[in-house]
């Protein structure tokens, strides 16, 4: 990754969200959610609107809740980069972060015991800020072999119940490894795919907002 590149990108994503909360003034509360992702959460191969993060604040919109979103997934970025990342989206004190990163490192065979200390990191910086942190779960084939699949889809349940999170099960649920409903590289939603993704955030992500 392009550490130039990254830090324009948060940069720029952190002044417009300032830039919206002035503008916005103090008559309506309205919940700030980051999705912290990679190339799924940013939606690699589709529009900025096709994307599931805009999808969801779309629908909740529709739904009456004052929200936004920020969309602060960044293409083949692994677990490595979630503590840096969220030391820099908490400055913009969001009310709730959906951290959707490991992928990458399930793809790649990465350690899963790093995964889980770069993700523990991160929620840790969350929590320690009062940030809700909604868990997206993942799964990956077999590649790798059934011990390592499975040690790596426990990782997020286990995060999941040492910090007593929220949590998506599987990010991808029934649209991965779907032909349908990916682009050709098989591994990237389409914009039908993103369409499911965002139904399963919503499932998760609305009750939080009704508590």
């Amino acid at each position: 990754m392009n550490f130039k590149y990254f830090l324009n990108r948060i940069l720029w994503l952190l002044l417009l969200a300032f830039t919206a909360a002035v503008f916005s003034g103090h008559a309506t509360a309205q919940t700030l959610i980051v999705a912290l992702g990679d190339s799924l959460t940013e939606g690699f191969g589709v529009s900025k609107e096709e994307a599931y993060p805009y999808l969801v604040e779309q629908e909740l919109v529709r739904k009456g809740y004052s929200v936004r979103m920020i969309n602060a997934g960044i293409s083949g970025s692994t677990s490595a980069s979630a503590p840096s990342r969220m030391q820099w989206y908490v400055r913009v004190k969001p009310d709730i972060v959906i951290l959707a990163l490991g992928g990458n490192d399930g793809l790649r065979g990465l350690s899963v015991q790093h995964m889980k200390k770069n993700l523990r990191k991160a929620i840790e910086l969350a929590s320690s800020k009062n940030i809700l942190v909604l868990l997206a779960g993942m799964q990956i084939p077999l590649n790798y072999g059934q011990d390592y699949t499975k040690s790596f889809r426990n990782a997020f349940y286990e995060l999941a119940e040492q910090y007593q999170l929220p949590m998506i099960p599987f990010l991808l649920k029934d649209v991965g490894n779907v032909p349908g409903l990916n682009l050709p590289d098989g591994i990237h939603p389409n914009p039908e795919g993103h369409h499911i993704i965002s139904r399963t955030v919503l499932e998760h992500l609305e009750p939080l907002l009704s508590n």
